[in-house]
């Protein structure tokens, strides 16, 4: 949940968006709604409680919607909010920053050996 005061929107968005699965989260339900055990093993299949936890404060937040079908047994679906849908440039922003890092350590690590 945000707090109230904040030194730079930086810090907001970190507060907001960051952690260790609630971007990871975000990334994957921008690809559409996905029940709880899809996004679990998504994202690394962390601890329930850890994963419950996250999408508990994104929902605070109003980045993602919990939706409960009445079905037996019963389904649930996580998907982003229209705001949260507003993540998507700077997570995939992110994910392109990743994969030229990681293109330049492997880059790294073939001269090293070589």
């Amino acid at each position: 949940m945000a707090k109230d005061t904040y030194n730079c929107a930086v810090e907001v968005t970190v507060d907001v968006a960051g952690g260790k699965w609630k971007p990871i989260i975000i990334y994957h339900l921008l690809k559409g709604p996905q029940r709880f055990g899809e996004l679990r093993r998504m994202v690394g299949n962390p601890a329930q409680r850890s994963i419950t936890l996250q999408l508990r404060q994104l929902e605070e937040d109003g980045i993602i919607r919990r939706e409960v079908f009445a079905e037996v047994p019963p389904r649930v679906e996580y998907s982003l909010t229209e705001f949260g849908k507003t993540l998507g440039p700077v997570l995939k922003a992110m994910k392109e920053w990743g994969d030229t890092f990681m293109a330049k350590e492997n880059m790294v690590s073939k001269r090293e050996d070589a």
